[in-house]
């Protein structure tokens, strides 16, 4: 288990994110990473298809970046890393929650030359929650570097105001145009970019306010990354506003999160979410078969 220290927390709450060098093993690197071709082929586990499905062969671009989320309702090897109780524990402490539960996840693929994704804030999408705020695990299965499309954060713009959702998510023109639109209306005119460089299975955590982005795949490897979105263990569906997938799974007359949807990872009172663990044994049950 990591232990944060002082000056780790710190370091989040004036920077908006925090870099680990190391945070998912190398075995389990390998397992999750050779899950993206199957899944993106439409090959899901579990006979689920996940909630959004960017990317498909025949369909999209081959220079698009691929993206899958709530792949970890279509595959276990998946879930296996994304609702981690160390994810959970870690994103709550930073947050100052008293657990976390998943909001979502992202299966990330960028090969060789794919374009960018937009820089947006992640809590200009969480209106459907209450309350409306995020703390993301994002997570390297392959080394990262700034010229392989890496995530780039801008340290501190988690103190700005939260901005609208941006107009273009997938292979923007400009990927940093709305980025630079959010810092002249506060004022900044030198933004302090910081690419995460880390070797495969290291990991960053971000605040829901940073914003980030990433550029194109410059490098001759792809860029994958699996990433996991909290948000309090604590949290409900917002009364009025809806979102147009998320909703799908509020129950009338109830804001309440169901945890068959939206599980816990860890709470500070020991609770975890039962049936994760026997969920995610079916992947090493049936690779054992």
């Amino acid at each position: 288990m990591i232990q944060l220290t002082e000056e780790q927390r710190r370091r989040f709450a004036e920077d908006g994110f925090l870099i680990l060098d190391r945070f998912v093993a190398p075995d389990e690197v390998a397992r999750v990473a050779a899950r993206f071709e199957p899944l993106f082929r439409g090959q899901f586990e579990t006979g689920l298809y996940p909630d959004e499905w960017n990317w498909r062969e025949g369909r999209d671009p081959a220079d698009r970046t691929r993206q899958i989320c709530n792949g970890w309702k279509s595959d276990r090897t998946v879930a296996g890393l994304v609702l981690r109780a160390e994810v959970g524990r870690l994103c709550a402490q930073l947050a100052g929650w008293p657990g976390a539960r998943i909001a979502q996840d992202n299966v990330i693929w960028k090969p060789p030359g794919a374009k960018p994704l937009g820089f947006h804030q992640d809590n200009s999408y969480t209106g459907w929650i209450d309350p409306p705020f995020m703390l993301t695990c994002w997570m390297a299965l392959d080394p990262t570097s700034a010229a392989g499309g890496t995530i780039e954060y801008v340290r501190g713009s988690h103190k700005w105001p939260v901005s609208p959702p941006i107009k273009q998510f997938h292979a923007p023109d400009d990927y940093r145009r709305e980025l630079k639109e959010a810092a002249a209306a506060v004022g900044i005119d030198r933004i302090d970019l910081v690419p995460v460089e880390v070797p495969a299975g290291g990991c960053a955590f971000h605040h829901g306010g940073t914003w980030h982005g990433s550029d194109t795949n410059r490098a001759t490897r792809p860029r994958r990354s699996a990433v996991t979105h909290c948000m309090s263990a604590d949290a409900k569906f917002h009364p009025s506003q809806v979102s147009y997938i998320y909703n799908r799974y509020k129950r009338v007359g109830d804001l309440t999160m169901d945890e068959s949807f939206f599980p816990i990872l860890w709470r500070e009172d020991g609770y975890r979410t039962p049936w994760l663990e026997g969920y995610v044994a079916g992947a090493d049950s049936k690779a054992a078969q």
